[in-house]
């Protein structure tokens, strides 16, 4: 495994800052990308769910382990090739809340716009 690795979060770099997981059975499961590209993919098609923006950060891979051991979640790595696609449904509620400083009508995303980043990114 590389020393960096990518994560996606919420709220980069604030006080509600939050890791993006899945609830896989009753265990929460943290992706850690190994290709930059391949977690943008990722956050945008989340963000097509209507989940809020997100953000793809680079962080140390033992540092990103033993968060998730000391917070009883668990990692699963996704490698190059390898194609990660969020699940159909997301949990109703979340361990964090979306920034409200800037509170505006949310805007509608552009179809055609994220088809174009996802196709760019292939």
């Amino acid at each position: 495994m590389p020393t960096k690795v990518f994560v996606i979060l919420f709220n980069a770099r604030t006080e509600n800052e939050g890791i993006h997981s899945l609830k896989i059975d009753d265990r929460d499961v943290v992706l850690m990308f190994e290709q930059e590209d391949d977690a943008t993919r990722f956050a945008i098609m989340l963000e097509a769910q209507d989940l809020p923006p997100a953000t793809v950060e680079a962080i140390d891979a033992e540092e990103i382990e033993e968060f998730c051991r000391s917070a009883g979640y668990e990692t699963k790595f996704i490698e190059v090739g390898m194609l990660a696609v969020p699940p159909e449904t997301n949990v109703e509620t979340t361990d964090w809340q979306p920034e409200t400083q800037n509170k505006k009508e949310p805007e509608i995303p552009d179809l055609d716009s994220i088809r174009r980043q996802l196709e760019g990114l292939l």
